[in-house]
């Protein structure tokens, strides 16, 4: 008898069936797995053997072969434990065939028979869906199914349960689709002393998603207030929530089957190698651009990462997507994230201040700013100085603007950006940093003064087609955050301001 087992094989978030097919035979007793698997994928031969023996079932002393069609696609993961299993029982006569056969199956089983979570079930899921089908999967991620729109979820924490699901002598529940909880935090833009000009920056870089690197001192406030970005930017929409769901679902990261709702906030040493920043890997993983889809990366300490790092970014930051190449296989991520960056102005971080910079400021300045190629620079929309704050500032005990008040303008120029995406027929866009070509051109209207200052800047200080065209979506973005129409001069001055012409000098 021929026993066939609905299951798949990933290629970063695409997904490809395969058709698991057990065979038991006569003939010397052997337990052998085809179809081009890795070593996970034959290693299944003893967690199965040993999980249906911790059941009391042994394998017929026959000849057993397992196929993983089509066989010349490269099958990685432990995932296959739970469909092999299931196929062998089949064979074996202990489940029927027609109860699985509108299944797909993927799930690790331990040596006592416990089904143990796998990465990737959320695209499973949606991939199931699809087609109409349900999914047998590990208990502790049945909610990640659930949110895929499936009905027919069979979520099991042991196989000794499956089988008695199938058998009719116990009833799995059906899982339930949980969020993660929100997460307290203590980060308030009001925490921010002084630094109004940052704040500022910030303000337009949530409205438009635009990219952002902060200059400054050691001890200024970068950080602090690239951490606080977070809290004044909205929640992620349900669409925008699974989308992210699904890379953290591949890469091992979402807990517990739940899918938060909060965007994601990365900040990766500069440590990190480009395979980590970009992914890859054996089995080319997603890195921290994809993992922050939909939400923040935040690099610190800018110059101090690698060139060849920091270069790989360029790609992605153009095109919100990142391709793994590989000999056998190129693997796609989505990677739209929104970079905010921070930095010394030079190695000891103090140029300007004569009592503290070194003895070969301004030299050391160039040559660290210079680690930051210009084709990087040019992507990045908005600029800004931090300088230090002043004691006077610091002793202040007045509170400034917190992030609930921010965070209600942000959300209402990404209305009229939305509303305004509807109007020109284009509901995909999320906000101004997407916009390309003619519908740029169309929405960043300007008016005569407006114009002329931007081709008169352009043209003095050498501003690249990509700047100039950053410049615009930004413009776009300051007025939408004071809801005017058309973009008049003073929304271009502001926006020109963020643009750094040349490496920062003594002040």
């Amino acid at each position: 008898m021929l026993a066939r087992i609905n299951t798949i094989t990933f290629n970063g978030l695409e997904i490809s069936d395969v058709d698991l097919q057990v065979q038991i035979s006569s003939g010397l007793p052997a337990f052998t797995i085809v179809g081009l698997p890795d070593k996970a994928v034959a290693e299944s031969r003893e967690r199965v053997r040993a999980a249906l023996n911790s059941l009391g079932l042994s394998l017929p002393a026959k000849r057993i072969t397992v196929n993983l069609a089509p066989a010349d696609l490269l099958k990685e993961g432990s995932h296959f434990d739970l469909p092999v299993a299931l196929g062998l029982l089949v064979g074996m006569g202990i489940l029927p065939q027609e109860e699985l056969s509108g299944y797909m199956v993927l799930g690790e089983l331990g040596l006592d028979g416990a089904v143990v979570p796998v990465n990737g079930v959320l695209p499973v899921a949606i991939r199931a869906n699809a087609r109409n089908m349900g999914l047998i999967c590990p208990a502790a991620q049945g909610g990640e199914a659930v949110w895929a729109g499936l009905k027919d979820v069979v979520a099991a924490d042991s196989l000794l349960s499956l089988i008695n699901h199938f058998k009719g002598t116990q009833v799995i529940p059906a899982p339930a689709a949980e969020t993660m909880p929100k997460k307290l935090s203590l980060l308030d833009m009001k925490d921010v002393k002084g630094q109004e000009s940052a704040k500022r920056a910030l303000e337009i870089a949530a409205a438009g998603s635009h990219n952002l690197l902060m200059v400054g001192p050691p001890g200024s406030g970068k950080s602090m207030l690239a951490q606080r970005l977070i809290t004044i930017l909205p929640p992620l929409t349900a669409e925008e929530a699974l989308e992210t769901s699904m890379i953290h679902s591949v890469a091992g990261e979402l807990k517990d089957g739940r899918i938060s709702f909060e965007r994601p906030f990365r900040d990766p040493h500069h440590s990190a190698s480009t395979p980590a920043l970009v992914g890859g890997g054996r089995k080319a993983r997603p890195g921290e651009i994809s993992l922050a889809h939909n939400g923040v990366l935040f690099l610190d300490e800018l110059p101090e990462f690698s060139r060849p790092t920091l270069e790989a970014l360029r790609q992605p930051l153009e095109n919100g997507s990142v391709t793994i190449s590989r000999v056998n296989a190129h693997t796609v991520y989505p990677a739209k994230f929104q970079l905010v960056a921070a930095m010394n102005p030079c190695r000891c971080g103090h140029l300007g201040n004569h009592e503290l910079e070194c003895s070969r400021a301004p030299h050391c300045a160039e040559e660290y700013q210079s680690k930051i190629s210009g084709p990087l620079m040019d992507r990045i929309d908005i600029h800004i100085e931090v300088p230090a704050v002043s004691p006077w500032d610091l002793a202040d005990v007045r509170q400034g603007e917190s992030s609930a008040d921010i965070l209600k303008r942000v959300v209402r120029a990404r209305e009229i950006q939305a509303e305004r995406f509807k109007r020109f027929g284009a509901p995909r866009l999320k906000t101004n940093s997407e916009l390309k070509g003619e519908l740029l051109e169309k929405i960043a209207e300007l008016d005569n003064d407006a114009q002329a200052l931007l081709i008169a800047f352009s043209e003095k200080n050498h501003l690249s087609a990509r700047a100039y065209h950053r410049t615009l979506r930004l413009a776009r973005t300051i007025a939408d955050l004071q809801n005017v129409q058309k973009i008049l001069k003073l929304h271009i001055a502001e926006a020109l301001s963020y643009r750094r012409i040349m490496p920062l000098k003594r002040i």
